[in-house]
Parts: C-alpha cells; structure tokens; sequence
C-alpha cells in the first residue's frame, strides 16, 4: 500500500520578465493505492500546475507546502529520482523524442525504474501483449517516440508506458483531450486494467464528465483558482455535468 500526501501546496510559476505568478493556493489531497481521484475544474484554474509541480516541471515553483511519496519527501528529488520512485505522469501534450524509438524508449525506462533490464524474450512479449490489448500496430514499436502520432496514438502510448512501468502513483493530465469515442473507450480500458490490479493510485484530471463514465471515481474534487473547493463521490461530477462550475467559480471569487 501507497500513499501520495499533498499538504498546503503552494505555486507559482516563472514568467518570463523573472516574475512569480501564483498558481496554488493551498492544496490538500491524499491518494492511496488502489483509489482513484478525479480533479476536475474549468480552464487555468491550475490543475496541470499540481500535475506538473509533482513530476517536477522546472518551470514551477514550489513556495510553500509538502508532497510525500511512502513519507518521502518528493520535493527534494529530482524528476528521474521522482520516477524511479513509483511517479508517472501522463503528459496532456506528449512531446516527440526523435531518434529514440519506442521499445528502446520503454525498454529504457523499465530499466531505469527497475534497477536491471527487463530479460528480452519476456519484454517483448509484454511489449506485445500491450500494444495489442490497446491497438496499436506493433510497427509502432520500431517508430520514434511520438513523432508523427495522431492525438489518439499519443494517448495510446502513455497508457502503454502505464501499464509496463508499473508506478505506485499515476497522475493522468486530461488523458480524454483530443481522443474520439474509439479512442476514449480504449485508452479508459487501459486504465482500468491499470485500475483493476489495485496496486496503483490514480490522480485522473479533467474537464469534462465523459470519460468518467467510462473510469468511475472514488472520489471527485472541484478545483478552483489553485485549490480544491468541493469534494465528493461520482455524483458530484454528475452535479457538475448538470450545473457546471459557475458557483464554485463566483464563490471562490467573492
């Protein structure tokens, strides 16, 4: 068991002129292996800001607050330290990494994570197996690392890194962007895979209900200008289905 704790998180992020920006105002949130939390919001209310601060994006500042992994302190390690400690960030916007194909990506990463190389004939039969179960042509496995991708077949290859790297802690930035119904319905079955062994926490952020309806919360939390101002079950993302984030906007702005 896992356990993810986020007390008073405080951010800014750096402008270009040197400024500070405050991005989080205070956030508290706890997710243990085994739960899934959504984070839902309206737009640059700051829910990539917490995404990306936990992985540790240089471009945001920590400025008050703590995040425990297992009581250790995340905000003291680097990214690869972050990683290797069981984080794993699904990016909104996958970035292309030419000349680095995908199963020496994946193969790279395990290895990293792991601490040894994954035996060969074993990993390419787990290589296989998941781009199989998400569809995606094996081909794929000889192509560099996103490039010349659909939105889908990004979305597609962070789940695969998921599902064979294992973290303790997955953080989903608006995984749903951008994906059709095919998509959406295979990506949300990767998760759910990934949901079903019980051994990983999940943090699925987003602005729409549709993907809920495919990977059902434990728990939903509204956040507004950098901080949480609701929490619930799954019948809160089906209240703000109905009502939206009007009055959670205008009271957080009062």
């Amino acid at each position: 068991m896992s356990t993810l704790e986020i007390h008073d998180l405080q951010v800014s992020v750096k402008l270009p002129d040197g400024d500070l920006k405050p991005i989080l105002a205070g956030v508290d949130l706890t997710v243990k292996s085994g739960e899934t939390h959504a984070i839902m919001g309206p737009n640059g209310s700051g829910k990539s800001t917490l995404a990306y601060s936990i992985a540790g994006h240089p471009k945001y500042e920590i400025t008050g607050g703590t995040v425990t992994l297992d009581g250790d302190d995340v905000l003291a390690m680097t990214v690869d330290e972050r990683a290797r400690a069981g984080l794993f960030l699904a990016m909104q916007y996958p970035v292309e990494v030419p000349g680095v194909s995908v199963a020496n990506f994946l193969r790279t990463a395990k290895t990293a994570i792991d601490g040894e190389a994954p035996k060969l004939r074993t990993w390419a039969g787990e290589l296989r197996g998941a781009m199989e179960k998400l569809q995606m042509d094996p081909a794929f496995a000889q192509r560099n690392v996103n490039e010349g991708f659909s939105g889908g077949e990004k979305k597609r290859h962070e789940i695969m890194q998921l599902e064979l790297l294992k973290p303790k802690m997955a953080i989903l930035d608006e995984t749903d962007s951008g994906l059709d119904i095919d998509a959406l319905r295979i990506v949300s079955e990767g998760v759910n895979r990934v949901r079903a062994s019980g051994e990983a926490g999940l943090l699925l952020i987003t602005h729409y209900t549709r993907i809920l309806r495919y990977i059902k919360p434990d728990f939903v939390h509204v956040f507004v200008a950098g901080r949480i101002v609701k929490e619930g079950g799954p019948e809160l993302a089906e209240q703000l289905e109905a009502e939206g984030y009007e009055r959670y906007v205008a009271s957080a702005n009062a």
